[in-house]
């Protein structure tokens, strides 16, 4: 067993210095590069701690999909060649909806301030508030 900190943790550790430290005393490019650094470091850390749900919730998803247990780039090959063969469209049962769901986990480590994205986060909370009631 690894003990703290976590690599979640040492990579927050390390954009906050980048943005609390090392960006406000550095100028023009190098501020720049700062902020880009932290950038990066921020989306290794979010995709740590999400990709591994992410991925197997977007392979149970492809599976159902394409009938197949593959792995996730197999998979995601095959889905590929099956929509530009017309096999697979938008109106095929469950691809629409893999397709925004996959969208929307890509967001939520890369872009996770994204407004749309933030809206749809919103829409989805209000409509499970709803259903709970």
């Amino acid at each position: 067993m690894n003990d703290t900190p976590t690599p979640a943790e040492l990579l927050a550790a390390v954009s906050r210095f980048l943005r609390d430290e090392a960006m406000p005393a550095l100028t023009g490019a190098s501020a720049y590069q700062a902020r880009v650094a932290a950038n990066m470091v921020d989306i290794a850390r979010r995709q740590i701690g999400l990709a591994p749900a992410q991925d197997d919730d977007e392979a149970r998803r492809l599976q159902a999909l394409l009938g197949q247990d593959l792995p996730l780039a197999e998979a995601n090959r095959r889905l590929c060649e099956q929509i530009s063969a017309g096999q697979l469209s938008l109106a095929s049962p469950g691809l629409a909806e893999h397709l925004w769901r996959t969208t929307l986990a890509k967001l939520a480590v890369d872009q996770p301030g994204y407004d749309s994205y933030r809206r749809q986060l919103d829409a989805g909370r209000s409509s499970a508030a709803d259903a709970e009631r």
